[in-house]
């Protein structure tokens, strides 16, 4: 399904590429504080899941690429999935350099209990479950979002017992 350059909308395009950035930036943050973190002594936990989360991400971002360019952004839905970046911003600041996309252990390190913490177990994972059913949403993609909702609970059910397994070993 091929859609011209002109009959892409360039709110769309503009969105996507948001998208695209922040997540490409948040990989290069995550692969630092991991490096990081390991050289303080800290370990992964449960790194068989990490490839099928990344394919997930993968193909939920691709996706959006084939099929949202010449679709217009819901102007509403847009706005809220911009809100949803504060959130994404309140996490990544309040975890600083604990902050990564693997399951990385550092022992002795008291749970973080700070900013949303506070107030949700598992921020990051709320944000995310979020973003990857609004995203399509925001561009008319029911059926899209469904899917991945689905695939993303599926990845997130073994990478949330990993990570509250190695948690609790740490307490």
């Amino acid at each position: 399904m091929d859609i011209p350059l002109t009959s892409w909308n360039p709110y769309a395009i503009a969105l996507l590429l948001f998208v695209t950035v922040q997540r490409l930036s948040e990989l290069v943050l995550a692969r630092r504080n991991t490096q990081r973190l390991l050289a303080r002594g800290a370990f992964e936990v449960a790194p068989d899941h990490y490839r099928l989360m990344v394919l997930m991400h993968t193909a939920w971002l691709v996706g959006l690429w084939i099929l949202a360019p010449g679709l217009p952004p819901d102007p509403l839905l847009a706005a809220l999935y911009g809100l949803l970046q504060i959130g994404r911003l309140w996490v990544l600041m309040t975890l600083g350099e604990r902050w990564t996309t693997r399951i990385i252990v550092l022992p002795g390190a008291p749970l973080v209990r700070t900013g949303p913490f506070r107030f949700i177990r598992h921020p990051n994972y709320t944000v995310v479950v979020a973003e990857i059913a609004l995203l399509p949403l925001v561009f008319g993609l029911t059926a899209f979002a469904l899917v991945f909702t689905l695939l993303n609970a599926a990845v997130l059910t073994i990478r949330i017992r990993a990570e509250d397994g190695a948690l609790h070993q740490q307490r």
